[in-house]
């Protein structure tokens, strides 16, 4: 895996790109430099990866078995290699980080945050996609789409497991009510609606109608949102 590491010192985040994203598309975007006030003062640290979308969940030429075994790898890089060596950088062996994307990056923001929230204690989600048998085309019984489906399993979080993520995490749901946001609109009240009725920590920040699927906007959400929560 390549990663793209940005800024000296602050809070670590990881972001996520959209869907079937390399690495350097966050920067190519434009969205480090809408950041760079927050990386180069010392706020924020940025670290870039790939995804494996067309790999994975994406991948229509493949099981839906291959394609859940292919993102539980990626679940596996994620918290066995990328959190160490996240945490090494940072001088401090369990500090807490942050996660953000965009489309189907919010997807794996969320689906971390809600999964593993005692290392991923905030998760910034622009224009997201939350539920995955919408993404894969069909409904599937296999236990990797449950449970990397928020919409399926995080109405279900109860007893020890929903304390776990209420104490430790907080999602910011964006999205806006302009071009190509669609069903994004849609799955993002449905996930705060969980949220809410499961009392986790969230915020629903619902855009207007000028607000596009498309990296302008996500560059103004994510200096809004990471300047409000982390300065």
């Amino acid at each position: 895996m390549d990663i793209l590491a940005f800024g000296h010192m602050g809070a670590p985040i990881i972001a996520f790109p959209s869907g079937g994203g390399k690495y350097f598309d966050f920067e190519g975007n434009g969205m480090i430099r809408a950041l760079t006030p927050l990386i180069d003062g010392g706020v924020i640290k940025v670290y870039c990866p790939p995804t494996v979308d067309k790999e994975s969940w994406l991948n229509k030429e493949a099981s839906i078995e291959w394609r859940g075994h292919v993102y539980n790898l990626y679940q596996h890089f994620f918290i066995n290699d990328l959190v160490p060596t996240i945490r090494q950088d940072c001088n401090s062996p369990d500090i807490r980080i942050g996660l953000m994307g965009c489309s189907l990056g919010a997807y794996h923001a969320a689906n971390f945050a809600l999964k593993y929230p005692h290392i991923f204690h905030y998760s910034l989600c622009m224009s997201g996609r939350y539920d995955l048998r919408g993404l894969i085309g069909f409904d599937s019984d296999s236990q990797d789409v449950y449970f990397n489906n928020p919409l399926a399993f995080a109405p279900n979080l109860d007893g020890g497991a929903l304390h776990h993520v209420r104490s430790n995490t907080h999602l910011a749901l964006v999205v806006g009510l302009g071009p190509w946001e669609g069903v994004c609109i849609t799955e993002t009240n449905a996930l705060a609606d969980i949220c809410a009725n499961k009392g986790i920590s969230h915020e629903r920040d619902i855009w207007g109608y000028d607000s596009e699927h498309d990296w302008p906007w996500w560059r103004k959400q994510v200096v809004y949102h990471l300047g409000k929560t982390f300065t």
